[in-house]
């Protein structure tokens, strides 16, 4: 990866990573936002158990997400937070919240962004960790 993406690189990973993470945590305790009240009514028939355990799957679900991008597999990590947030945003377009889903989705934008970099740079680091540890030839 070019050096002047390194710190873009390391933001997004940092801002996505926690945020997925400190919101899926959230889901339990319910001190940023009643996160229950955002679930659309329709979703909310169609599914099979309560919006409180459906709220719980949700924060296992972000908080493993959270976590694999900051210590795991960015790049996958990346991709599922952001065909996460596009479906976040549909459930908040049908419950009426336009603004909040519209945010989504451009946290949505970011994290596609954050796993294509990620994508993009892997084989530079990969490349790197090997010519690092390469004997090197003297004289050559």
């Amino acid at each position: 990866m070019e050096r002047r993406l390194e710190s873009p690189f390391l933001a997004l990973r940092l801002g996505i990573g926690l945020t997925a993470a400190l919101a899926g945590l959230d889901k339990f305790f319910n001190l940023l936002a009643n996160w229950g009240s955002y679930v659309s009514p329709l979703i909310a028939r169609l599914l099979p158990f309560s919006t409180p355990t459906f709220m719980g799957l949700v924060g296992v679900i972000e908080l493993a997400v959270g976590v694999t991008i900051l210590i795991g597999s960015t790049r996958l990590g990346a991709y599922v937070a952001s065909a996460w947030l596009v479906l976040v945003a549909v459930n908040l377009v049908i419950a009426g919240f336009y603004d909040v889903a519209v945010r989504d989705l451009v946290m949505s934008i970011a994290a596609f962004t954050l796993a294509r970099m990620a994508e993009v740079s892997a084989p530079a680091y990969a490349l790197n960790s090997i010519t690092a540890s390469a004997p090197q030839r003297v004289g050559a």
